[in-house]
């Protein structure tokens, strides 16, 4: 291993964070495209020097870059995203309806084995793909489309498409989550979907249990055993065995189950991370202590860490995309707040340093491990 290079994306432009092996000193690069909003960065799989950022600003709409040079040079790419067909209407928040209007680009998930293909789930919710490293996207729109759409309405964020999972033991699978209307699998490759969101339990709804309306936050899964899920949740921390078909709480013993990121250790399928939150309204750690939470078991039985994180008077935010971890050994984990700090941990979490202080709200955390 090179060293590891964290892709963070700010409320005022993109910076990238680099360090060596060991994980101790770290570089500051940035920002790029300063003064803009740029809701994810992320690098490809398939190839480290390729890197994919959502720009956008009220004023200027959504631009898409991409850097062939491991971010050291930009060039804009296609920024048409077009809903297909029909646009139709959606719920919101009066139960009145609202056309479908594209907003902005919020999650970008690269392909494992070829750079040029990458989905992109945006606002107002809808899954896009490019196959040309985003020179031109077209809608995947059987998601939007396959019945219960005009259902959806949105979260407090804006109704958006934040979580992809791409199956790299079933190429055909892809799991979606949406604010706020749940999750959704498709088995074919993105022409036809269903909710999966059997389990989950809703207080603000109208039914509770309804087959979709979910403010699902984030869900993640590890790449050895991806029909595993778990998923952060409006309320509740839950976990699926079954790819999505069915869930079950594992809150267990966390000081507050509502929070918005959720991540899988590299190497320990059963090992997660959560970062509580007080309240739906109250959106800083409970007693204002930062402390992420981790479970070996897969939920239920869950451990603070604390060392190197602030322990009084914190009173910052963990998005839903601000979390993630490296691949090298011990694994590395990340996540940046709403305060502009970034921390590290070089051992699974048990211990943290501050990589960056003063930046811009942090928006979204990807990090590669270079080879």
């Amino acid at each position: 291993m090179q060293g590891v290079r964290v892709l963070v994306g700010t409320r005022k432009g993109a910076f990238i964070i680099s360090a060596d092996t060991g994980r101790q000193s770290w570089r500051i690069d940035g920002p790029h495209f300063g003064g803009w909003e740029i809701y994810h960065m992320t690098g490809s799989p398939a190839d480290p020097n390729r890197l994919y950022a959502s720009q956008a600003s009220d004023w200027f709409g959504q631009v898409m870059q991409r850097s062939d040079d491991g971010g050291r040079t930009w060039d804009t790419v296609g920024n048409a995203f077009d809903y297909s067909g029909e646009v139709g209407e959606h719920q919101w928040y009066d139960g009145s309806l609202r056309p479908w209007a594209f907003k902005r680009v919020w999650h970008l998930e690269p392909s494992a084995d070829d750079p040029d293909t990458v989905y992109a789930g945006v606002e107002d919710a809808a899954l896009f793909l490019t196959r040309d490293g985003g020179q031109t996207w077209r809608e995947l729109p059987g998601l939007r489309q396959h019945g219960t759409g005009a259902d959806w309405m949105p979260g407090a964020g804006g109704m958006c498409l934040h979580t992809i999972l791409l199956n790299p033991q079933k190429p055909e699978r892809i799991t979606v989550a949406i604010s706020a209307a749940g999750a959704f699998r498709s088995d074919d490759h993105g022409a036809t979907w269903r909710p999966i969101n059997r389990g989950l339990h809703s207080e603000q709804m109208p039914d509770p249990e309804g087959e979709v309306g979910h403010c699902v936050h984030r869900l993640a899964a590890h790449p050895a055993n991806p029909d595993v899920l778990y998923m952060q949740k409006h309320w509740d921390v839950m976990r699926s065995d079954d790819g999505g078909d069915n869930w079950r709480e594992v809150s267990g013993n966390l000081p507050s189950d509502f929070g918005f990121p959720i991540a899988v250790h590299a190497h320990e399928p059963e090992t997660i991370y959560v970062v509580p939150i007080k309240s739906d309204s109250e959106h800083y750690p409970p007693d204002g202590k930062l402390r992420v939470y981790r479970s070996r078991g897969g939920g239920e039985d869950w451990e603070p860490l604390t060392k190197g994180l602030p322990q009084e008077h914190c009173y910052v935010n963990v998005l839903r995309d601000a979390m993630a971890v490296d691949t090298a050994d011990p694994c590395g984990v990340y996540f940046g707040t709403t305060g502009g700090q970034v921390y590290a941990s070089n051992d699974d979490g048990d211990t943290w340093q501050t990589i960056a202080s003063h930046l811009p709200a942090v928006l979204s955390v990807e990090v590669q491990t270079l080879p």
